[in-house]
């Protein structure tokens, strides 16, 4: 990181490492003296820790009592968030309570894809987001109310989110379009924003429940209080982004019970656009500018931090020029955003730094800009051309070779 002249570093703490059995009876010494030593190599680099409080791994124990489908998993997460605010709040500059709950919920709740592989597709992963929105709500008030005027920092939640884009000029896609980017996107900001799920998928959702011979809607109904509570949450927008999909309007709905078929709509992906390694990562890099700008008109002038944005690789090879394309052009429109659209975007943090354990890929997705050598025990980082281009763009603040 030194190297690459980084000003902050994104990492996560493991739930499942601090409390072993997800609870404060058993305290894992070792895991918190880990992450400190961490934290203190860190500040002694002058580089600034932002840091995940969860980031997927919920303990077995916790799991195996019905994990984030308990109601009780909102007091669990806070008595969590409670202990990591209090151990390492001097060390941390910027909070992250939940990284990506839509993957948490969807792929791991409803297609059952991610840990911990739960099947309840259009059922599970609602259930979820509610009981993960009152816990990021509920830990962050606390964070607000207790810890935030001594360590005066800032706390915010991770959503992930592709651009999707209307396949024809026609209005019913353009209307299809903008319902799948609510179902993906707000259905986590709409209540950290505004305080309550998006109107279209309330209605959508509904719908479909009654003609699918449910007595209620699938989708859980806040309270009054908790849309009070829930509402606010935040201290700017973070956002992963990765790749985009065309979406065109269905003529009639499946009425399938699942979260995908509740949008109503279709999305695909063009042939034509390039593929990274992984299969439904496409590089579209104009899906950054237009995504940034669609976040600025749908929810105002909000501080955006993107907290993810790369490209990975079967190989890891050192000559990455697909990499250094990569972060050139999303790099450029990223500044379009903020130039010609006026867009706050206060940082941007490139995925990653390493290669990393990519869930279902494995060891097999590489997005680091440094090549570890699995092979040998001591697993030693190699640079990759692309950490020189980054180095360059960190130094210079510029995306080509020469500034003008």
């Amino acid at each position: 990181m030194n190297e690459v002249g980084v000003v902050f570093y994104r990492f996560s703490l493991a739930w499942s490492r601090i409390l072993p059995d997800g609870t404060l009876n058993n305290i894992n010494q070792a895991g918190i003296d880990y992450y400190k030593n961490i934290f203190k190599e860190l500040k002694a680099k002058g580089i600034r820790s932002f840091v995940t409080i969860y980031h997927w791994d919920i303990p077995t124990a916790l799991q195996e009592k019905g994990g984030w489908l308990n109601p009780e998993v909102v007091d669990w997460y806070v008595a969590y968030a409670k202990l990591c605010f209090e151990t390492f709040g001097e060390y941390v500059d910027n909070w992250i309570t939940i990284n990506e709950p839509k993957q948490i919920c969807h792929a791991g709740y409803g297609l059952g894809v991610y840990a911990p592989g739960v099947v309840s597709n259009g059922i599970g992963e609602y259930v979820c987001a509610r009981h993960v929105l009152l816990a990021h709500a509920k830990a962050w008030r606390l964070w607000d109310e207790k810890y935030r005027p001594i360590f005066h920092t800032e706390t915010t939640i991770v959503l992930d989110s592709d651009w999707y884009e209307p396949a024809t000029y026609s209005e019913s896609d353009a209307i299809a379009a903008e319902t799948k980017r609510q179902f993906i996107f707000g259905m986590y900001a709409n209540p950290i924003i505004h305080g309550n799920w998006p109107k279209v998928m309330i209605d959508n959702i509904a719908e479909f429940s009654k003609k699918q011979g449910f007595n209620e809607s699938r989708l859980p109904a806040f309270s009054n209080e908790e849309i009070e509570l829930i509402k606010g949450t935040y201290d700017n927008l973070a956002i992963n982004h990765y790749t985009t999909y065309m979406v065109k309007s269905i003529p009639e709905p499946t009425y399938e019970v699942s979260f995908d078929a509740d949008s109503g709509v279709a999305i695909y992906q063009k042939d034509s656009w390039e593929t990274a390694a992984i299969d439904w990562f496409k590089v579209v890099p104009w899906g950054m500018g237009k995504l940034l700008r669609w976040l600025k008109h749908t929810y105002g002038d909000q501080v955006f931090l993107i907290s993810e944005n790369g490209v990975s690789d079967r190989t890891g090879t050192l000559r990455d020029q697909h990499r250094i394309d990569y972060i050139k052009n999303y790099l450029s429109h990223l500044l379009d955003a903020i130039y010609d659209g006026g867009v706050n975007v206060k940082a941007y943090t490139l995925w990653s730094i390493i290669d990393n354990f990519e869930w279902t890929q494995g060891f097999n997705g590489k997005l680091g800009i440094y090549y570890v050598n699995q092979s040998d025990p001591s697993l030693p980082r190699i640079p990759k051309d692309s950490s020189k281009y980054y180095a360059n763009v960190i130094k210079t603040k510029c995306l080509v070779d020469e500034c003008v």
